[in-house]
């Protein structure tokens, strides 16, 4: 099944959810996955510097784990294409209008933004006007 790859349909079809969990991002240098699995990461990416993990905030502040800055996750239904153009554009932009960062995290069937758990609910909004 192939994702949809034209802006204007992913963004009518966005179809935005934000979900209840609180996530922290996390650095541990020299670190392998398998050392850390049991933190149930929803994602990772190895860097020169270290291994980052996303994380629940329950889950690091179990471990130990600093837990600033927290997000929360808002998923896209639509799938989109992993060479579709303009989505995270358009989606940076619509949150950068209102002050809201954001780190976009493309998977192979939908992308999902994690944003300031402070301002979720206007993050929201603003997807919602920009489908």
């Amino acid at each position: 099944m192939a994702g949809v790859k034209e802006l204007d349909r992913l963004l009518a079809e966005m179809s935005p959810e934000l979900g209840a969990e609180e996530y922290v991002f996390a650095t541990f240098p020299g670190a392998e996955y398998a050392d850390l699995a049991s933190l149930s990461p929803i994602t990772s990416f190895q860097e020169k510097e270290g291994l980052t993990l996303v994380i629940e905030r329950s889950v690091a502040q179990a471990a130990g784990i600093p837990c600033e800055p927290v997000f929360r996750k808002i998923s896209l239904g639509v799938h989109s294409s992993l060479e579709a153009v303009g989505l995270t554009a358009a989606i940076s932009n619509k949150l950068a209008e209102r002050g809201i960062s954001a780190n976009i995290v493309a998977a192979y069937f939908h992308d999902h933004l994690f944003v300031p758990s402070a301002m979720a609910e206007e993050a929201m909004i603003a997807m919602m006007e920009l489908s």
